[in-house]
């Protein structure tokens, strides 16, 4: 699993942060989505899941292993 984040979207609405902590930050700066570990560990999977499901502006997308964003349509 890999973790991707569009910034540009991200409005800091904190649902990241507060659903996976070991996972995501917010910017002291203008609030937004900070990724801590873009390839979490296994027992991070499900709450790396909860937060993209969370995301009010759906700024974080979760990818597969071995999976080439490139390829995603949806």
């Amino acid at each position: 699993m890999r973790i991707q984040i569009d910034r540009s979207r991200c409005r800091g609405a904190g649902q990241c942060v507060l659903s996976a902590p070991d996972l995501f930050d917010q910017s002291d700066d203008d609030g937004t989505v900070i990724v801590l570990d873009d390839q979490p560990p296994a027992r991070l999977h499900d709450a790396a899941r909860l937060a993209e499901a969370l995301c009010p502006n759906a700024v974080i997308r979760i990818v597969a292993d071995g999976a080439d964003p490139a390829d995603r349509h949806t």
